[in-house]
C-alpha cells in the first residue's frame, strides 16, 4: 500500500449514484489509496436526487452544475452516458468550454426504463408513437430512450420532452400529465413499488471524460481501482444499495432496490470502432452532435498507453 506522503490528489465528480457506484465503492473501500491516489468525491446535483432542482436538468447543458464545476476547475474528471460524453467532447470545445476528451469506456452499465402509469393504457413501445417521453435532454435517459424506441418506431415517430427531475416525472405520470417517462435507479424500483408499469428497459454504458491535465498513469490507477470495485459490486450488489436508495430520501429502502439491474465492468479503452459506431448513430438524429469530429480529436486512451508502458517496464526488469 502507498503511504500518505506519496498520494496524488484527484477530484472526481459524482452526481447520480448508480452511474458512479464504482467510484463510491472504490473510495469507501480504500482502493484508490491502494493505487496511490487521494481521491476527493465532489458531489453535484443529479436528476435522480429527490430534492434537486431543475438546474440539474436544464436544456442548456453547458450551464448545468456538473459542467459549470468542471469548466471552473472544480473537478478533474467526470463521467456521463457514452453519448453525453461524446457530445461534450465534440461540442464543448466548439462552444468555448474547458476541453474534455473521452479517456475510457466506463464501469457503469446503468439501466434505464421507460415507465407508464398503470391507468394509462400503455402496454407496449409501439403505443408511444408521437407521444412525448420525458427525459433529461442530452443525458443518458434521452439517448437510451432513442435507442430503445428505434427498434419499434420510425425516428420521426419518437418524441421526447424535458419534464424536470425524476421525482417530478413520476408525479406527472401519476397525474396523467405525461404518457411515459424514462428513469434510472432508484426511480425504476420506486416506480415499480408504487405500481407503475415498465414498458421497456435497457443497459446504458458510461464514458469517462478528462482534460489534458490528468495524466495517463493517474487515470490508469483510477481505472484499476474502479475495476476492482466493479467486481465487488457484481459479487454482492445488495451491500451497496444504500448509496443509490439514499437519493430517494425514504421512498425506497435498500432491500427494496431491484439490485439485479446493477451491472458494472472494468473500464476499457475507447476504440476507433466504438467511436465510429456511436458518432454515426448520433449523427442520424437531428441536433444530437456536430458533424466533422475525428477519433483523434475526441478520444485519448493515454491511460491504456500508461498500462502498456508499465507492462513493458515490468517485462524488462524481469529479463534483467
Amino acid at each position: 500500500m502507498t503511504t500518505d506522503v506519496t498520494l496524488k490528489k484527484v477530484r472526481l465528480s459524482v452526481s447520480n449514484a448508480v452511474h458512479s457506484l464504482a467510484v463510491l465503492v472504490a473510495h469507501d473501500a480504500g482502493l484508490f489509496r491502494d493505487q496511490g491516489l487521494d481521491v476527493e468525491i465532489v458531489r453535484t446535483p443529479g436528476s435522480a436526487h429527490v430534492d434537486t432542482d431543475r438546474q440539474a436538468v436544464r436544456d442548456a447543458i453547458f450551464e448545468r452544475p456538473l459542467e459549470a464545476l468542471y469548466n471552473t476547475g472544480g473537478v478533474d474528471q467526470f463521467r456521463l452516458c457514452e453519448w453525453g460524453v461524446m457530445k461534450r467532447a465534440v461540442d464543448g470545445e466548439l462552444c468555448g468550454q474547458r476541453p474534455a476528451k473521452i479517456v475510457a469506456l466506463g464501469a457503469a452499465m446503468s439501466k434505464f426504463a421507460i415507465v407508464a402509469a398503470p391507468h394509462s393504457g400503455i402496454c407496449e413501445p409501439e403505443q408511444l408513437k408521437d407521444a412525448p417521453v420525458a427525459v433529461t435532454v442530452y443525458n443518458g435517459s434521452h439517448f437510451t430512450t432513442l435507442k430503445m424506441l428505434e427498434g419499434f418506431l420510425r425516428k420521426d415517430e419518437i418524441k421526447v420532452t424535458n419534464a424536470g427531475t425524476m421525482r417530478e416525472r413520476l408525479e406527472a405520470l401519476r397525474q396523467g400529465e405525461l404518457v411515459a417517462a424514462t428513469f434510472n435507479e432508484p426511480w425504476i424500483s420506486v416506480a415499480q413499488k408504487q405500481g407503475f408499469r415498465i414498458i421497456v428497459e435497457s443497459h446504458s454504458t458510461r464514458s469517462e471524460a478528462a482534460g489534458d491535465e490528468l495524466d495517463g498513469p493517474t487515470l490508469a490507477a483510477m481505472f484499476r481501482a474502479e475495476a476492482e470495485a466493479a467486481a465487488m459490486i457484481n459479487a454482492n450488489p445488495a451491500s451497496y444499495a444504500h448509496h443509490i436508495t439514499a437519493e430517494a430520501r425514504g421512498l425506497l429502502e435498500p432491500h427494496e432496490l431491484q439490485t439485479w439491474r446493477l451491472l458494472y465492468a472494468p473500464p476499457a479503452p475507447y476504440t476507433l470502432e466504438r467511436f465510429a459506431r456511436t458518432y454515426q448513430w448520433m449523427l442520424g438524429f437531428p441536433d444530437l452532435v456536430t458533424p466533422g469530429a475525428t477519433y483523434e480529436s475526441v478520444v485519448d486512451n493515454r491511460a491504456w498507453e500508461a498500462v502498456a508502458a508499465r507492462r513493458m517496464r515490468a517485462a524488462a526488469e524481469e529479463v534483467s
